[in-house]
């Protein structure tokens, strides 16, 4: 598939431009933020662009998708893979010898696995929280985040930096806010600083509410392939 380089360099600026009105409208500093691109389903040649234009966190979230594309573009040394996915046990040895960081550990047994399998620096990992109970995403309900933050604080390789989060899908960006603010006060009462939360749909009122990684992919690729 041909992809237009100026499309996609133009879609990462008015992405950054949202960011830094965003972060202007909270009082924060532009750098505050990370913006992780989410390429899954699009092709490496797409992420290799992006790259081009100046972007460097990239976002899967299939194991096997995130392993085949790294080794791809293997000759991107300044490259940073998150797996932003719902992760098998068994798939865990992807994660822990590509990603630089995973957004959504809600499981004990995969941690165990990550930590017997990663080398190098330490995995930074966000706990996902299901903050409103739905039975069709991952995730751990709030009251169970403290217990597995202390049983993952056990294991070598892996660092908890942080929460994420999936509001339910709504049309309204509003909808989100208290799902992210709930978010941001269970980290603050944990004492984790990063809060990975927002996507194309409502990544603005994610910053608004203290964001520090958000997780882009339409509004930087355009609508995802099929899967």
């Amino acid at each position: 598939m041909e992809a237009d380089l100026s499309a996609i360099a133009e879609g990462l600026a008015t992405v950054r431009a949202r960011i830094a009105s965003a972060c202007a409208r909270a009082g924060r500093p532009v750098d505050s933020v990370q913006l992780i691109a989410v390429s899954k389903l699009h092709p490496a040649a797409l992420i290799r662009q992006c790259h081009g234009a100046g972007q460097r966190d990239f976002g899967e979230n299939y194991a096997q998708e995130l392993r085949d594309k790294a080794s791809e573009l293997g000759d991107l040394s300044d490259l940073h893979w998150h797996s932003i996915g719902p992760l098998q046990a068994n798939k865990a040895k992807y994660v822990a010898r590509w990603a630089h960081a995973f957004h959504a550990l809600d499981r004990l047994d995969v941690a165990r696995e990550l930590s017997r399998r990663r080398q190098g620096p330490p995995l930074q990992c966000y706990l996902e929280i299901n903050l409103a109970g739905e039975a069709s995403k991952s995730g751990i309900p709030p009251g169970q985040a403290e217990t597995l933050l202390e049983a993952v604080r056990q294991l070598s390789g892996l660092e908890v930096i942080g929460l994420m989060c999936l509001p339910p899908m709504a049309t309204d960006p509003e909808s989100s806010r208290p799902h992210f603010r709930a978010l941001r006060e269970l980290a603050g009462a944990l004492r984790l600083p990063g809060l990975s939360m927002g996507t194309t749909a409502d990544f603005e009122v994610a910053i608004e509410e203290g964001a520090t990684a958000v997780r882009v992919g339409t509004a930087i690729f355009g609508e995802r392939p099929p899967e």
